[in-house]
């Protein structure tokens, strides 16, 4: 892992799920993520950690993928995850 190279300065989208009663409204009721800020993955990840606690689990970052370390939707643990890597490498 040391070898992986992430690129937080690629493009990405924070967007954030409809909801009702923090409870994220389902894609099978036609219910579609919308944009938050557009921007690069440092930003949006930055953004996501802003946003209340209680309701991380309705926001995803959309962004291109990178190795194993980064798929093209991300949610909740996984951000933490990547900001955390992101601190530890002082990027």
């Amino acid at each position: 892992m040391s070898d992986t190279q992430i690129d937080f300065s690629a493009p990405a989208i924070l967007r954030k799920w409809p909801s009702v009663n923090k409870e994220r409204i389902s894609a099978a009721l036609g219910a579609r993520p919308y944009m938050i800020i557009d921007g690069t993955l440092d930003e949006c990840i930055q953004k996501y950690i802003l946003q209340p606690e209680s309701q991380r689990h309705l926001y995803e970052i959309h962004t291109a993928p990178q190795s194993d370390l980064v798929s093209a939707i991300l949610s909740g643990d996984h951000i933490i995850e990547l900001a955390r890597l992101r601190d530890f490498l002082g990027k």
